[in-house]
């Protein structure tokens, strides 16, 4: 997959296949747009392009905008996987918030992109004090040989797959349901930092990544997953305990996912710099701050034997299943 990004890093092309939107989740609904579309490209061999903005739209206008489902890494990460050609990353700022609808229609979409088959929801709104819809799209669209669809809304159990829904569910800890809808298991990923290493001193060494603060979900303890360690013998993940939150205990203020391997070796140190994935598995309890040191770490023993009873308990399932 090709990054590009902001209009000017845009190269000269013949033709694409193309799709606008914030796609915050790529839940299964942006799924099966996209592969609607993939096989729309291959009939056409032409490249699929998916078009979106930083920050989303909503984060420019709002004072407080709704919280994102992924960090943008992670969204890169997975239309990467969804088999993508290229991502447009445009910049929504001042200027380009005042570019009128036809225009962005006119250069962007058909003399930059050339764009011959565009797919967006039909309630779509774009360009400046949002005056572009869905008819003037095909209405240009019409004229310069760009076919313009509707990306359909997708149901399940006869309710709208949305990242609003998925929003709450994360928000109020329910991993379960949240993934039903995303159609994928809830990560987060990102390089392995150097944190303060309070952990160790207690027995609990943990892996740390940064983690955005704009995003949904809850602050607190989750039972954890982990993929991309070097020492990994196998597909099989590493299983752990991880606190998502500022650390009030120790008046911490920069947002983090810690991670606590049940089988932490020394091994592990050699983790820093390398690329891993955190499955959120279960929520366990909410971040909350402790009287002192000594406390926290009684809680920590207390979550992690939670963790493991519960990883335990879905490992078997799954055995079961199998069988």
């Amino acid at each position: 997959m090709r990054i590009i990004r902001g209009i000017n890093a845009i190269q000269p092309q013949t033709h694409c296949v193309a799709t606008i939107g914030n796609f915050d989740g790529l839940h299964l609904g942006h799924q099966k747009i996209i592969a609607k579309l993939k096989k729309k490209a291959q009939s056409l061999d032409l490249p699929l392009t998916v078009i979106s903005f930083e920050p989303l739209p909503a984060e420019f206008f709002m004072p407080e905008p709704p919280a994102r489902i992924f960090p943008m890494r992670d969204k890169i990460r997975l239309l990467n996987q969804l088999g993508i050609d290229n991502y447009l990353c445009l910049k929504f700022d001042k200027r380009f918030s005042s570019i009128s609808a036809e225009d962005f229609i006119q250069r962007t979409l058909l003399e930059q992109l050339k764009v011959k088959y565009l797919a967006v929801g039909d309630d779509f709104r774009f360009g400046y004090k949002r005056s572009g819809n869905f008819e003037l799209l095909k209405k240009m669209g019409r004229q310069a040989g760009m076919e313009v669809s509707d990306a359909s809304t997708f149901k399940q159990n006869n309710q709208r797959i949305s990242s609003t829904r998925i929003r709450k569910y994360l928000q109020l800890g329910d991993i379960e349901h949240a993934n039903q809808l995303l159609g994928h298991h809830y990560q987060l990923s990102g390089r392995v930092r150097h944190g303060d290493k309070r952990g160790r001193t207690i027995g609990f060494p943990t892996l740390n990544l940064r983690v955005p603060n704009n995003i949904a979900p809850a602050r607190g303890v989750y039972a954890v997953k982990v993929k991309g360690l070097s020492n990994q013998k196998s597909d099989q993940p590493l299983l752990g305990v991880a606190n998502l939150g500022a650390r009030p205990t120790v008046n911490g203020t920069e947002n983090r996912l810690e991670t606590h391997l049940f089988d932490f070796t020394d091994e592990a140190f050699s983790a820093y710099g390398k690329h891993i994935c955190v499955e959120l598995v279960r929520f366990i309890r909410a971040e909350k701050k402790f009287d002192d040191f000594e406390a926290l770490k009684t809680q920590i023993v207390t979550d992690a034997d939670q963790a493991k009873a519960f990883l335990k308990d879905v490992h078997e399932k799954h055995e079961i299943h199998e069988k």
